[in-house]
């Protein structure tokens, strides 16, 4: 019998949640690596044992741990991120120059076909890849030395490099996205790499042609449909049909257009997931209601999905990387919340329940089918 695992890093450990196809009772092994801040948690889509997770903590800096049985053990894999041939400086908040600094991994992204191939996304914003399974890791320098470099800037969690997507039909095109800068893609394996952002506007920089700037919270995609592309940015729900070369909104009558997570369906490319946030003053749900919003037809029409969701008194954030689908037959949708929840539902977002609560505040949700 096929089931699913959720991975969810938190601030104080990781959890590692099972269950079969049902999905109705659940199983918690945790926290792993117990008081340490683990902002990423993600396994391998070539090995449904391999799982990385990304662990820091103020007092030791950053650590890599990868497990090879399904989250039952781990072990510290290569942990030097350098910076390569990039010297110079990146805007801050007040416009002047910062030296560039490694500060944490943000994102980790498997290979989809490889199991020793993995990338991992930093703060200050570059991209890492190792082809050893964590072992050793090397810079793609390339992004970094884009021509705009000098004029990136953090968004208010850091200038953070937290999405990566991998075209399934070309492993060497790549989308990432950086707060707060903006949407970034390659086709040749991360040696050169141009600005995707045509159709953004981000308050101070309303020119639809400005090449960054833009604080880009989370991108996804399905895999059937690599070249469309759905965005949640700092103010508005984003699509793209040409692989990010232009933009437009599709944030339609959300009762906000601020959130962080954007998520599809496993099994409908049109079917596209978000949950409002009141502003990006108030990080939490309007009038204290905690709600997934699903578009059925791309954007533009949104419906709230509620059932087994707090409706009063619910002041929460999920933050961007703590949303993920299952790929069984009837799709689950999944989310963690700072409030320390993780909800899940086995009926395309029908229906939710928490699968835990009181969890440290959630900082990733991820999400392996099993065979």
């Amino acid at each position: 019998m096929s089931g699913v695992r959720v991975l969810v890093g938190t601030r104080k450990g990781a959890f590692v949640l099972t269950s079969d196809e049902r999905r109705a009772d659940w199983e918690v092994s945790g926290p792993h690596f117990p008081g340490w801040e683990i902002y990423h948690l993600k396994g391998s889509p070539a090995d449904p044992d391999r799982i990385f997770a990304a662990q820091s903590t103020s007092w030791f800096g950053q650590l890599i741990q990868r497990s090879d049985d399904g989250g039952k053990t781990w072990r510290p894999v290569g942990n030097e991120f350098t910076y390569e041939g990039v010297p110079g400086t990146h805007q801050w908040y007040d416009g002047t120059p910062h030296p560039w600094e490694f500060a944490r991994v943000w994102h980790l992204e498997p290979s989809l076909t490889d199991p020793d191939l993995i990338y991992a996304g930093v703060e200050d914003a570059a991209l890492f890849r190792s082809n050893d399974a964590g072992a050793t890791w090397h810079e793609l320098p390339g992004l970094r030395g884009h021509g705009s470099g000098p004029k990136w800037q953090p968004g208010a969690g850091g200038l953070c490099l937290h999405t990566i997507i991998q075209d399934p039909r070309d492993a060497n095109r790549l989308v990432i996205a950086i707060s707060a800068a903006g949407a970034f893609r390659t086709d040749d394996g991360g040696k050169t790499w141009q600005a995707i952002n045509h159709g953004l506007k981000s308050g101070q920089i309303p020119d639809p042609d400005a090449e960054v700037g833009h604080c880009v919270h989370h991108i996804a995609r399905h895999p059937e449909r690599p070249d469309v592309l759905f965005m949640q940015k700092h103010w508005d729900v984003m699509r793209s049909d040409d692989g990010g070369d232009n933009w437009y909104e599709i944030s339609g009558d959300l009762p906000t257009d601020f959130g962080f997570v954007i998520d599809v369906h496993a099994h409908e490319p049109d079917t596209v997931y978000v949950v409002p946030i009141k502003s990006d003053e108030h990080h939490f749900p309007p009038d204290g209601r905690l709600r997934v919003y699903r578009s059925r037809g791309g954007g533009n029409e949104w419906e709230p999905l509620t059932a087994g969701l707090p409706q009063e008194n619910c002041y929460v954030n999920v933050l961007r990387d703590a949303m993920a689908v299952d790929s069984l037959e009837s799709c689950g949708v999944y989310f963690g919340t700072t409030g320390g929840q993780v909800y899940a539902s086995a009926d395309s977002g029908d229906t939710w329940a928490p699968i835990v609560r009181d969890l440290p505040a959630v900082l990733s949700v991820e999400v392996q089918t099993l065979p």
